[in-house]
């Protein structure tokens, strides 16, 4: 409970630290070279779906959020189910992370608009703006600032219908809780695959127990 609860909090403070600092620095569409030309920083906001997706306008928003919250709910209670009855070990990481990465973006999608004012191409946000913020409760941006090109080329002449083409790779655009909900899945999907192996393993040691009692013979 104690290592999940730590892991929860360092990634909210690392995730909202992050997003209010580029927030308040950055302007839309601003980058920063990290590591050479394929590890950056650039700034856009997105309606609260992982790596920039989005869906539905102003209603569609309502209800991205409100799943969200609902998702998170369901997730931190199984969490807490998990925990309690001392489940696998792998599935409580996994959880703990996607955990917190939903909560850190649904802060955004929640609050942002009330405690920011709106960025832009050629102005950077003010915090508790006079005036507002920039949306109503519920109808924030999410901050995303991480990007990879590690590709970044133009495909060769000779490939059908995209030749000459640009071609980049990793193209999305994500912050630290899309990271850590990503991980969780990839945890996730590592222990249902070893917990899938092992009831395969315990079937096995039953069916030869089983064939061993029947071909041991009777003492008299």
């Amino acid at each position: 409970m104690k290592k999940s609860l730590i892991i929860v909090i360092a990634i909210l403070l690392i995730d909202q630290i992050v997003k209010v600092w580029v927030k308040l620095n950055f302007t839309i569409g601003e980058e920063v070279d990290l590591i050479g030309d394929w590890c950056k920083l650039h700034f856009i906001e997105n309606e609260g779906m992982a790596f920039g997706m989005s869906f539905g306008g102003v209603a569609g928003k309502y209800v991205l959020t409100f799943l969200r919250i609902i998702a998170s709910v369901l997730i931190g209670w199984y969490l807490l189910k998990l925990i309690k009855k001392g489940g696998n070990k792998l599935a409580v990481y996994s959880f703990t992370l996607i955990f917190a990465g939903a909560v850190g973006n649904i802060i955004d999608s929640m609050f942002y608009g009330l405690l920011f004012s709106e960025s832009t191409f050629f102005s950077v946000s003010q915090f508790f703006p006079e005036g507002g913020g920039y949306a109503p409760m519920f109808l924030g941006k999410v901050v995303d600032m991480f990007y990879f090109p590690i590709i970044d080329t133009a495909l060769p002449q000779w490939i059908p219908f995209f030749g000459g083409n640009d071609f980049r790779f990793f193209n999305a655009i994500f912050n630290i809780s899309d990271v850590s909900i990503t991980i969780g899945v990839v945890i996730l999907l590592i222990s249902l695959i070893f917990a899938k192996k092992e009831d395969e393993v315990d079937a096995e040691v039953v069916e030869d127990n089983a064939a061993n009692e029947l071909t041991e013979p009777k003492k008299d």
